[in-house]
């Protein structure tokens, strides 16, 4: 019998046949990201095809999602690591090659839900064609999506808030990714922790994933802390090109001077370019809890991050601190630097040891002072009024602390204080400064007149600046000191808005520095000044503690009973003040030196003169 060779066509129509009924290759979430993944101009450094390998430490994170076994992925992380298109990559994976129902939950429904739907998660999905045919775009008149609800054949994507219970319930979800946790709001409305809710929703299904990603904040209310530690607990490690033994990234190995980071275990120091290049891997403190895993990452890691723009910011938020008794900048570099929660500090210095090192004044202002600052509380029946001086790298010293009784409905009274405020200090070598920046309160029983006092210095062109406290607990958030100016009042006075946390954080850091020079704070022991124990006891009357709310730990300030916090308040109001001027040390510091008060208009020979004749209006030796 003769054998005839297939047809060509025949045999060409067949393996066609073949390859559209064959099953889809067994791809994990990098794979998948590798071969389809298209970057978007609008929000990549790098548009273009997806490449794992080039932040490698990427892989392992979305590969965890394919493991059967793993049902949570948490990732701490700093800042520029990747983290979102992390989350984009696991969205688009299941919409092609595993459709699943899908909950993408942000801190906010306004902006933040939205922002990532229309600013990242549209992006993907228009410029990967493997997605771009299966989710239709919301402007499409057959589409049937939403900005926050993209339905795609065998699934649909939800954006939801944490803060609204709405967007967080009904609907049966396999795949929960909840970004930036550390941001959520203790509450969804009042359904209660909005972590808890997303996570209901995934138990109708067997093979659930809970991926939780966020930079961490405080360590003592950081969700995305406590879930880190509950898991495996790996850290991107990097072999040694010296001794070939991996460990981690870590910042308190790098060296300053050359952009280098010690080998602990060898003691080399290696240059960034030779540890990047060297062989990378996860390293579990806890591998059993392989349910859980949990991934740690920093900036040192990064492919788009150099360590000489990291050490730069380190010593601008170094600066802040040492100069200012600002945390905020070192906070925000251990947050979204490193990955890290921030510890607070601690409680600040012990009444016995303020009391204990008080000095003995020789004239009303100390030689070192270089600028004077005032704070005004305002009483029922009297004024509360600090007046201190600060030098370089913002070292205080306290020059008074007075009560001034009066009628506060009485225009007389607040003319006292102008006058008060008005006052000029002398050096003992006689020359003077008048108090360069005043802040008060404008939050007690007597708002109006307050106003109408600010007026009035307002026309006569004082620096006397309004302020109303503002707490965290209010705010929703840590903010500045200095947050905002507002001339949201009857009379369009200027008043400064305070973050009094922030303000409290950086006065009781700067008490409880015990060297003189930067940040150190200074009392006089002598009785007339007022800084007696009272008023150091006033000083420490609030602690920092953290109180658990809905679930979720909160710090707040509480005061001590049986003390008053008038000081305090003073201090962090003379902190704000100093903080409006911002002034230039080193320029004031030249003019003080050749005895000129730089406040007033008069010439130096007439300041002089006029101390000769108020030598008794200094401090009794």
């Amino acid at each position: 019998m003769e054998s005839r060779k297939p047809d060509y066509k025949t045999l060409k129509l067949f393996a066609s046949i073949a390859l559209i009924l064959a099953p889809p290759p067994v791809l994990t979430v990098s794979q998948w990201a590798d071969r389809y993944r298209r970057l978007s101009a609008e929000s990549a450094a790098e548009p273009g095809q997806w490449n794992t390998d080039r932040a490698p430490y990427q892989r392992d994170i979305m590969d965890a999602v394919n493991d059967p076994v793993c049902e949570h992925i948490i990732i701490m992380s700093s800042s520029q690591v990747g983290k979102t298109e992390i989350i984009l990559n696991i969205i688009g994976y299941y919409i092609d090659y595993d459709p699943a129902p899908i909950l993408v939950v942000q801190p906010t429904v306004t902006p933040m839900a939205q922002d990532f739907s229309k600013d990242r998660l549209a992006t993907m999905i228009r410029d990967t064609p493997v997605l771009s045919g299966k989710v239709h775009d919301v402007k499409s008149r057959t589409s049937g999506n939403t900005i926050l609800h993209k339905t795609f054949p065998g699934g649909h994507v939800t954006i939801g808030g944490a803060n609204s219970a709405s967007s967080l319930a009904s609907r049966p979800i396999r795949i929960v990714l909840m970004d930036e946790i550390d941001r959520y709001p203790a509450s969804a409305g009042s359904e209660g922790n909005p972590i808890k809710l997303a996570e209901k929703r995934t138990t109708a299904f067997w093979n659930r994933k809970k991926i939780k990603v966020s930079t961490p904040v405080n360590k003592s209310t950081s969700q995305i802390y406590q879930e880190w530690l509950s898991g495996t607990m790996e850290e991107w490690s990097v072999k040694c090109p010296c001794c070939g033994k991996f460990q981690p990234y870590e910042w308190q190995r790098i060296r300053l001077s050359d952009a280098t980071m010690r080998c602990m275990y060898c003691d080399e120091f290696i240059s960034e370019i030779d540890w990047k290049q060297s062989e990378s891997k996860y390293i579990a403190q806890h591998p059993e809890r392989h349910r859980r895993r949990s991934f740690h990452l920093n900036e040192l890691a990064s492919p788009w991050v150099h360590w000489k723009d990291i050490i730069s910011d380190w010593r601008d938020a170094n600066k802040a601190y040492k100069e200012y008794g600002d945390t905020q900048k070192l906070k925000t570099f251990v947050n979204t630097t490193l990955g890290e929660p921030w510890e607070e500090r601690g409680k600040g210095a012990d009444d016995d040891a303020l009391i204990s090192r008080r000095e003995r004044y020789m004239a009303e202002i100390p030689d070192g002072v270089l600028v004077l600052t005032a704070a005004v509380d305002v009483q029922d029946d009297r004024f509360e009024v600090e007046v201190m001086g600060w030098g370089k790298g913002y070292e205080s010293w306290g020059i008074k602390y007075e009560k001034l009784a009066g009628n506060m409905e009485l225009d007389e009274t607040w003319d006292k204080l102008a006058e008060y405020l008005d006052r000029e200090f002398f050096f003992s070598s006689g020359s003077g400064l008048l108090i360069a920046a005043t802040c008060i309160d404008t939050g007690g029983h007597h708002t109006t007149k307050c106003y109408q006092f600010l007026k009035r210095m307002e026309k006569r062109r004082k620096r006397i600046f309004g302020i109303k406290g503002m707490s965290r607990e209010k705010a929703g958030e840590g903010i500045p000191l200095i947050h905002m100016l507002s001339k949201n009042n009857q009379y369009e006075v200027g008043i400064f808005i305070l973050g009094v946390d922030n303000g409290k954080e950086i006065v009781t850091t700067r008490l409880a520095t015990n060297d003189e020079g930067p940040g150190y704070c200074h009392f006089p022991i002598n009785k007339e000044l007022g800084y007696d124990e009272t008023y150091i006891k006033g000083l420490n009357s609030e602690q920092r503690v953290t109180e658990v709310k809905d679930g979720r730990a909160v710090i707040k300030w509480k005061k001590k009973a049986g003390t008053r916090n008038e000081p305090l308040d003073l201090r962090v109001y003379n902190t704000a003040a100093i903080e409006i001027l911002r002034p230039d040390f080193d320029v004031l510091e030249k003019k003080v030196k050749a005895g000129i008060n730089y406040m007033k208009k008069k010439p130096v020979s007439a300041i002089k003169k006029k101390r000769t004749g108020a030598v008794n209006r200094g401090i009794q030796l």
